[in-house]
């Protein structure tokens, strides 16, 4: 996976990021998916466990989407879109309710997602608010979950 990332995201921040969530104790085997063609994995996406952390009350937990990759050669043919589609039905297989995803706002609302800032969400990046995003897998999920997403180390890492 390391090697698919590496090449789609031309630097090895992001299969560094998937290398190092992999070792996490809270990792979730059943979503780390692949894509495959001739044998070969062409693509991969990886969900990973975080928390909505209040100013004050309950932490919720939520899942976030990163990274999504296919190799260069591969994209523009629908793979990501499919890994984002399957990796959403796993997610609410395992039982989440919601996905949190920083990412091109052009690409991730067709998959449902809008803008974090409409739950009160907010990132630990500093990133555009238009590119912080999360979808309700089960309607009404994240309503009164405002509050800053907690990433684990290896995101903040690369």
């Amino acid at each position: 996976m390391t090697e698919v990332n590496d090449l789609a995201f031309g630097q090895p921040a992001e299969g560094k990021l998937v290398e190092n969530l992999r070792k996490n104790p809270k990792f979730i085997h059943e979503l780390s998916l692949v894509a495959e063609a001739d044998g070969k994995i062409v693509g991969h996406v990886l969900f990973f466990p975080i928390k909505i952390k209040p100013a004050e009350g309950k932490e919720k937990e939520t899942i976030s989407l990163a990274p999504v990759a296919v190799l260069p050669e591969f994209q523009r043919q629908g793979i990501g879109g499919e890994l984002i589609r399957e990796g959403l039905k796993a997610c609410e297989k395992i039982g989440y309710d919601s996905v949190i995803v920083l990412g091109h706002p052009e690409y991730y609302p067709k998959f449902g997602f809008e803008p974090a800032e409409k739950w009160r969400i907010t990132d630990p990046f500093g990133a555009p608010s238009e590119a912080f995003m999360a979808v309700e897998l089960k309607e009404g999920s994240l309503e009164g979950s405002g509050g800053v997403a907690e990433y684990p180390d290896e995101f903040l890492e690369v």
